[in-house]
């Protein structure tokens, strides 16, 4: 006898709430996870629908106590049934209870009240009307009925608060009307909308012979039921976005919906609009920025079709679409697509299982594809396509390497080289436009004493605190502020000072530098408010700045056809991050960060200040040349058995508790061993401290584990698990990190 847990109502916001049913032996090979069955409910054991959840061979309760599932429901697969298989893909290979994974795949249910609007219509024919028309001109006594009688003759349907406000009609005239019979007041619950775009303009891209190739190639693929995903690797600016809505257009005339997935809410507004300029209200967005409200109309709009496209970052995703056909992954290689809390699922091979599921495709893009997806595209699992020349004829930036080394030996200390300063200057001669990229907000790095050394720490989390230019001390990881110290927490000294450079530096020394320069910044502090994004981003494409300094934010994707120059202040900040992808990361924030200049008809330059100019990453990153960063990138990985070249498992621990989390983590290790002894194919590093070994007052170890066979870790994962919920009190949370390969 198998068991299933069986959900009654998906929607409800206590998903967490299953109920446990035998599952009869004639239907055990038909019934599995997302299925939907007929069971008996409550004590008058009514007929209701559910959905499965899980499947055990073990029950939870007493077997005497538990009913049969009765059937299954006949017809098609719901979206219900489909998200719910989703999510149990997710608990299978990411590691979480069924509870957690579904709780992302359903859209929750919010008690919001709906937004009502009223229409005055028409409720009688035209003759009538007409008539009405004439008796009410000769009387002076009935002017604003003659107004209203005429607009509502000629529109037939006349928003009501326009009616009173604009026409200035009475409610008392609406309702003799009304009497009269000749109109009627509607109330309609109408969905709230997400984007505001003011107009539409016209769409007049086509597509150029290398794009069109990629394009037409896709859909043959799809047509001859090819639904093997497809990588676009094309240079900064050559394109991919008219592939990507080509190929939407086409699956709508087929009668299929889209996901447009972007790696981060600043993305929205500039897809939005080249989005918007071809399909017009067909489209909409998801992100976090939405109140709940917002988001549930949104969602309802894609279960009815009301839309045919969804675009936002990873949690767009999971939208209810009936008939989905493609999902685009733009700037795959985007670290933001990985989620960073228990199941740390990668939004990639989900989408992959989602199309799977659903019948459709996955296109993903960039100009760096991350490692992993492009040797999966070397062994054939994923299509690979090649972009290599610019859209419109439009050439890659000139780019130059500048040593710092060099610029402190001839006694410059600012933030700014003399060779960039030099640009800067030249281009706001010439009215064009300049963007900084630093990948450190605030205004100094850290504070620290001179004296002992010791920097000024987070009390809950094992990080230094940044300085802002408000006085104030923040942590990044948790938010905790305090006001600047005078003197040392450690030592008492009173040499206490700052070092490094955050946005807010470098905002204020380009305002000295130029000061008739009109400058923008963008990070996380300038964009905490709702829009925010879309100012900036409105602002500078406006042409109403001339120079944008920002983090990574300001990198992605943009497209900015007054931008020139483009100047990166800090290149080895992710250079030494402490990551085997340290070197990748490098090279794709390098990479894109150079693909902003230039993309309009003039030539774009590229200034990267580091004092590791020789490093292979940062040489590739000027060149743009993907394939050279590939080959050496992926030699080392070979060399040290990092990802994709093995599969590697984290398995992170953490609790206030740390003499309880050393027990934890030594437990989980030997089992590790033992089961390595028995005979498992596995390489195991750890426990260790965790890189930030302490956050919000949680103390974090990780374990990691090297393997060929991805069977192997996920014994491992279940084992882990199994060990957890073994653990006294629960007082340790335990959640997975998959790196795979290509088995």
């Amino acid at each position: 006898m198998k068991y299933a847990d069986v959900i009654v109502d998906i929607s409800h916001e206590n998903v967490d709430r299953p109920f446990e049913y035998m599952i009869p032996e004639e239907l055990e090979q038909e019934i599995c996870c997302g299925s939907q069955v007929i069971i008996p409910f409550g004590k008058g054991n009514r007929r209701i629908n559910g959905f499965v959840t899980d499947i055990r061979k073990e029950p939870l309760y007493d077997p005497a106590r538990l009913k049969q599932i009765e059937g299954i429901v006949p017809g098609s697969k719901t979206i219900e049934s489909r998200m719910i298989e989703l999510a149990s893909f997710i608990r299978t290979n990411y590691g979480s209870t069924m509870n957690r994974a579904l709780k992302i795949v359903l859209p929750v249910k919010k008690n919001s009240a709906p937004v009502v609007e009223r229409y005055i219509v028409a409720s009688e024919e035209d003759q009538k009307l007409e008539d009405a028309l004439l008796r009410y001109e000769k009387d002076k006594r009935t002017v604003a009925k003659y107004r209203l009688v005429k607009e509502i003759a000629r529109e037939k349907i006349l928003p009501y608060e326009i009616v009173r406000d604009k026409l200035n009609i009475s409610p008392s005239t609406i309702k003799s009307l009304e009497k009269e019979g000749l109109v009627r007041v509607d109330v309609r619950e109408n969905l709230r909308s997400a984007i505001s775009v003011k107009e539409k303009a016209p769409y007049t891209i086509r597509l150029n012979a290398a794009q069109k190739a990629a394009a037409d190639s896709i859909w043959s693929r799809y047509e001859g039921n090819d639904l093997r995903p497809s990588l676009i690797r094309g240079v900064t600016g050559s394109g991919k976005t008219e592939i990507y809505i080509d190929l939407i257009d086409r699956m709508i005339q087929k009668g299929k919906q889209a996901i447009v997935l972007i790696p981060e809410i600043a993305l929205t507004y500039q897809t939005v609009l080249r989005f918007y300029k071809k399909f017009g209200d067909r489209i909409s967005v998801i992100h976090s920025r939405l109140t709940p409200a917002q988001k549930h109309d949104q969602l309802e709009k894609a279960r009815r079709k009301d839309v045919d496209i969804i675009i936002g970052p990873r949690s767009a995703l999971f939208t209810p679409f009936p008939d989905l056909g493609i999902i685009i992954i733009d700037e795959e290689h985007e670290g933001t697509y990985k989620n960073e809390t228990a199941p740390c699922y990668h939004s990639r091979e989900v989408a992959v299982k989602l199309a799977e599921l659903s019948g459709g495709i996955v296109v993903m893009g960039s100009a760096t594809p991350s490692v992993e997806s492009y040797y999966k595209a070397q062994k054939g699992l994923y299509e690979l396509y090649c972009l290599n020349e610019r859209a419109k004829g439009a050439s890659l930036p000139l780019a130059e390497i500048l040593d710092l080394r060099k610029e402190m030996a001839s006694g410059n200390r600012s933030i700014i080289s003399r060779r960039l300063d030099e640009l800067i200057r030249d281009r706001l001669r010439k009215r064009e436009q300049v963007m900084l990229f630093i990948n450190r907000r605030a205004y100094q790095s850290f504070v620290s004493c001179r004296s002992c050394g010791t920097p000024v720490q987070c009390p809950h989390c094992d990080v230094s605190l940044k300085y802002h230019n408000n006085g104030r001390l923040i942590c990044h990881y948790c938010g905790y502020e305090q006001p600047m110290v005078s003197v040392c927490p450690s030592c008492g000294s009173r040499y206490i000072g700052t070092f490094g450079a955050g946005t807010q530096k470098v905002e204020e020394e380009v305002k000295n530098l130029y000061p008739d320069a009109v400058t923008l910044r963008m990070d996380t502090d300038t964009t905490k408010e709702k829009g925010g994004h879309e100012k900036i981003l409105s602002a500078f494409a406006n042409h109403e700045a001339d120079i944008l300094i920002g983090t990574q934010m300001i990198v992605k994707g943009h497209d900015f056809p007054d931008v020139t120059l483009v100047g990166i202040l800090a290149a080895d900040i992710s250079l030494y991050s402490g990551t085997y992808q340290a070197a990748e990361k490098t090279f794709q924030l390098l990479t894109q960060a150079s693909g902003r200049a230039g993309r309009g008809t003039r030539t774009g330059q590229v200034v990267i200040q580091t004092y590791s100019p020789d490093n292979y990453a940062i040489r590739a990153g000027a060149s743009q040349d993907y394939q050279a960063f590939y080959d050496y990138e992926m030699s080392y990985r070979k060399l040290l058995g990092y990802p994709p070249s093995m599969n590697m498992l984290g398995i992170h621990a953490a609790s206030e508790d740390m003499a309880l989390l050393d027990r934890a983590c030594d437990r989980i290790s030997a089992m590790i061993d033992q089961m390595i002894e028995k005979g498992l194919d596995a390489v195991k590093i750890g426990p260790s401290a965790a890189p930030i070994a302490r956050i919000q007052d949680q103390y974090r170890k990780v374990i990691y584990i090297k393997s060929g066979q991805y069977e192997d870790l996920t014994l491992i994962k279940d084992r882990t698990e199994e060990l957890a919920d073994s653990m006294p009190g629960r007082k340790i949370q335990i959640t997975f990190d998959f790196s795979l390969n290509v088995n």
